[in-house]
């Protein structure tokens, strides 16, 4: 297969044509960072944290709205796996909308979900934090942040091999800690722990506890609780082999997330009663471990917890400043975050540190107005981008069809059909939106940052057109 174009090239070359790869970037990431980037990525603080509020509202009945929900991602990550094989780029879904809908295009999805990822870090500083604190009463909060935030603004001002030794071993406790959790609880559900007794079909009786409505809020919750899969895109560009890099974490994702998402959901669903308050305060997989009676078991998850905090403030520091760097690369921002030493955009990293900063001091010095009003801003920008996802594979595979030297090393499944059923489970996620008073907000706030930023893209692309 020939080599595929970047579009991490500066703007006056035209966004469709071919291209050399950005060699600005180092290539320090080895495909075992990749994998384990892939493997760990799926397993967030959306899953360990988020779910808890799901499983409240929908009772047992999450596993089929994380289900659902993980049927829609598996889909997304088969589209962007497909583009971003065929056109390896650190602005991932930015990069291939600019290429299949226009620089707008490419300027709204990137710039929304820099705007996500740097508030994302300063949230899970802030999580991270609280824990911490729960250990040494007494701290402050900000302190532990601030610890937080030097330490992964340092790891990605390093070179990018630090990044990727970081997310490995972040990624690698991750996995082994959710697998034995899955390990302890398939025994205990069974009837062969030691020290407990099976609690069988007791627990799913009450399938829909709150409805309909309550398997809507459930879905809602599961969609984005599975926020991060696409950071595995953007890592690629920098790796010895992106586009074996890619084919690999897609192909593994559909395991992936029916073992550590759904089979988790049904671990903890099954174990603990659905209106067990400890699910929403602990946090399910806690809430479970304690359940067992495995002494200090539930302590040693509250580590895994932080240690996925942590490791979604080093990947989303490294997504933003990455998103950042392509954009700016494309002519769609301030020149100064181009900027790369030793192969890497430090000036953007340090930018993005400084913006997820701001938001943690926001949440302290304006918690019910700008803070409020930032986080429902983001609140729906992961359905933005995968509709331009969506949307971009089609443009960009029909391209790839008329050209007979071009067959792309992961191609989407049942194309068009799959991928017009995926946009249409996205249009019916925004209807459900609407109808929820507690996403409502979110769906119309984003919609207005969105539509903000698809104008002055257009602006900008009407104007660099008339030179």
């Amino acid at each position: 297969m020939p080599s595929s174009p970047s579009l991490d090239t500066p703007p006056k070359r035209r966004a469709d044509a071919p291209q050399a790869p950005d060699a600005s970037l180092s290539h320090g990431l080895k495909q075992r960072h990749l994998s384990m980037i892939a493997l760990g990525g799926v397993i967030g603080s959306g899953l360990f944290v988020g779910s808890g509020a799901g499983i409240a509202a929908a009772g047992p009945s999450i596993v089929v709205a994380f289900a659902l929900s993980g049927l829609l991602v598996m889909l997304v990550m088969r589209m962007l796996g497909e583009m971003s094989a065929a056109y390896p780029s650190s602005g991932s879904f930015s990069a291939h909308a600019e290429r299949a809908i226009g620089p707008w295009a490419g300027f709204a999805a990137g710039w929304s979900f820099w705007v996500l990822l740097c508030t994302a870090v300063g949230m899970e500083g802030i999580g991270a934090a609280k824990i911490v604190q729960g250990w040494l009463p007494g701290t402050p909060q900000w302190m532990w942040v601030a610890l937080f935030m030097v330490v992964f603004c340092g790891t990605n001002l390093a070179a990018v091999k630090s990044f990727g030794e970081f997310e490995f071993w972040f990624a690698a406790l991750k996995v082994g800690a959710i697998s034995l959790f899955l390990v302890l609880g398939a025994l205990a559900v069974a009837g062969v722990l030691p020290g407990t007794d099976s609690p069988g079909a007791s627990n799913l009786t009450d399938f829909l506890p709150h409805g309909s409505e309550g398997l809507v809020i459930g879905l809602l919750a599961s969609v984005f609780a599975y926020g991060g899969l696409e950071t595995v895109t953007i890592a690629a560009a920098e790796s010895d082999d992106p586009v074996r890099g890619v084919a690999n974490a897609v192909r593994t994702a559909m395991w992936r997330i029916a073992l550590f998402y759904v089979g988790s959901m049904a671990v903890v669903v099954t174990l603990v009663p659905w209106d067990s308050k400890e699910i929403v305060t602990k946090g399910p997989y806690v809430a479970a471990l304690d359940h067992l009676g495995i002494p200090g078991a539930g302590q040693l998850m509250n580590v895994v917890v932080l240690v996925a905090l942590l490791s979604a403030m080093n990947a989303n520091t490294y997504g933003s400043s990455r998103i950042a760097y392509s954009l700016v690369r494309r002519g769609m921002g301030p020149k100064a975050l181009a900027k790369v030493s030793g192969g890497v955009p430090r000036v953007a990293v340090l930018v993005s540190s400084v913006f997820g900063f701001a938001c943690v001091l926001l949440s302290y010095w304006r918690p019910d107005d700008v803070f409020a009003w930032l986080l429902n801003m983001i609140g729906a920008v992961i359905l933005v981008v995968w509709i331009f996802i969506a949307v971009s594979q089609l443009v960009l595979r029909r391209r790839m069809e008329r050209d007979p030297a071009q067959r792309p090393a992961v191609r989407m499944w049942g194309f068009p059909w799959l991928t017009w059923i995926a946009l249409a489970g996205m249009a019916a996620i925004f209807v459900l939106m609407a109808r929820q008073p507690g996403t409502r907000v979110q769906l119309y706030s984003t919609g207005g940052m969105t539509l903000v930023l698809a104008a002055v893209g257009y602006a900008r692309q009407r104007a660099r057109a008339g030179r």
